[in-house]
């Protein structure tokens, strides 16, 4: 064997025994760093460490260097309270996880809730939250839904009415509920000026006339129709039609 040759296997021979070095040190290191702290951090009201637990359990029982983060990261972000969350190594055997909780406005439909930042999504349980305002609106649409809804009730915040429920329909039909019980269908057009036109008749009634109404249909062009509650007395419309604006005309029907 030639000098040049010698020198040739000599060196492969090295670079594979660099090689195999560096395999064995690679396997000793993921073998002997493994995980064992993980932090999870934040504030939580709703959220359950014990729910960010179980997510993680089968995800972190691995080395420093196996751990994929980014799996970590949608395991924990699909938990439906969490709003944000970042996830970093911390040498030689920790994992730091932040989470940011969602904090719910509205409800969305019959299980949904919608956050602060106007993320839909659906806990376990929502009868703690009953007491929130109740939207409903066509799926994929809940911004849209939630927009409308500040407007409308900024409008009956300003004559001292609380909004309860807000819905529309596929048809685009909007109809809310105020706190008082009563209804209010606004139809599928022009419906903030109907609110607002209905919102003026109520300077010219009675509160007793207002706590019988059970539901006002606006959809007319020019008035309106009120549903009373059962056990409504008659009123004096003639008296009452004098003090009205101009151009409106109120129908009446009692409950049954």
């Amino acid at each position: 064997m030639t000098a040049a040759k010698f020198l040739l296997v000599a060196l492969l021979s090295a670079g594979l025994a660099w090689k195999y070095g560096l395999d064995v040190l690679d396997t000793h290191l993921k073998t002997a760093l493994p995980i064992k702290y993980v932090r999870t951090e934040g504030v939580f009201q709703y959220l359950s460490k014990d729910e960010v637990k179980t997510v993680l359990e089968p995800l972190v029982k691995t080395g420093f260097f196996d751990i994929d983060v980014q799996v970590i990261h949608a395991a924990v972000s699909a938990l439906p309270w969490v709003e944000s969350v970042t996830v970093k190594r911390v040498w030689p055997d920790a994992i730091d996880i932040r989470v940011s909780e969602r904090k719910p406005f509205v409800r969305w439909g019959e299980k949904s809730l919608i956050s602060q930042q106007g993320a839909v999504f659906t806990p376990k349980n929502i009868e703690p939250f009953d007491d929130l305002m109740v939207l409903t609106g066509p799926e994929q649409q809940h911004i849209k839904v939630l927009e409308i809804m500040k407007g409308v009730k900024t409008t009956l915040a300003d004559q001292s009415l609380e909004l309860a429920e807000f819905s529309i329909n596929n048809r685009a039909a909007w109809k809310i509920k105020l706190a008082n019980g009563l209804e209010i269908l606004l139809g599928r057009s022009e419906q903030l000026q109907k609110l607002q036109r209905f919102l003026k008749t109520l300077t010219v009634l009675q509160q007793e006339q207002i706590d019988a109404m059970e539901v006002v249909d606006l959809r007319y062009p020019n008035g309106y129709v009120v549903l009373w509650k059962a056990g409504t007395p008659e009123f004096d419309w003639q008296a009452i039609a004098n003090g009205s604006p101009q151009n409106l005309t109120m129908g009446a029907k009692k409950s049954k």
